[in-house]
């Protein structure tokens, strides 16, 4: 009897775990696509808000960590393309600690490098004069351990390509090394095969619209 019991309470446990599982994804799902489309700063407050609050209450997972925090470095860039240099380092300091606690929840990721690089480079960029020899190698180097870990993530090799394509050739950039890069981030999203439907996919749109421009 006690061992049908305890039989019992384990299949109890394991229904609720799968539906709290199940509505955690349907509510990521609802999210994820949105990352690849907004740009808007308003619009990238909001998704962070809500990748945040999903964060709270589902401690265990990194990846609306990873999402809250990808939103709020896009928001830095967006802020930057509007020359408002001033409100960079305030958004930064709100997705820093989102992303280390994707790291504490998934250590060796290449998505998650990616991200610290976006963020290093986001942090150089606020003030590139007087910040570049911090935030400068700290980019490269989280780029160089994304490659390491995935040499197969598209998302290195739009983030490099990007680097070069803004990059003044007197400090090595060039728009035909770019375009290279460019082209081998859109063949390997071409042949990606995302782990489920809310790990990162984002990135292709960038790809194509950097192409257009060559």
């Amino acid at each position: 009897m006690k061992k049908m019991l305890f039989s019992l309470l384990a299949i109890c446990v394991t229904a609720g775990g799968f539906a709290q599982n199940e509505k955690y994804v349907k509510a990521m799902e609802q999210l994820v696509p949105a990352v690849d489309t907004t740009r808007s700063v308003d619009g990238l407050t909001d998704l962070a808000n809500s990748f945040e609050r999903i964060a709270n209450a589902e401690k265990t997972q990194w990846l609306p960590y990873y999402y809250a925090a990808v939103c709020l470095i896009n928001k830095a860039n967006t802020l930057y393309s509007m020359q408002q240099m001033d409100q960079i380092d305030a958004v930064m300091d709100k997705a820093e600690p989102l992303l280390k606690k994707a790291q504490e929840l998934e250590p060796e990721n290449s998505e998650i490098y990616c991200a610290f690089k976006m963020l290093n480079t986001g942090k150089m960029m606020a003030d590139p004069m007087n910040r570049y020899m911090t935030y400068g190698p700290a980019a490269a180097e989280a780029l160089e351990k994304a490659k390491a870990l995935n040499p197969e993530n598209p998302r290195v090799y739009l983030l490099e390509g990007t680097d070069k394509y803004y990059t003044p050739e007197q400090f090595g950039g060039s728009k035909e090394e770019a375009k290279k890069l460019f082209l081998l981030s859109k063949e390997k999203f071409l042949v990606a095969k995302p782990a489920s439907s809310i790990t990162p996919s984002w990135g292709l749109p960038q790809v194509m619209y950097f192409l257009s421009l060559q």
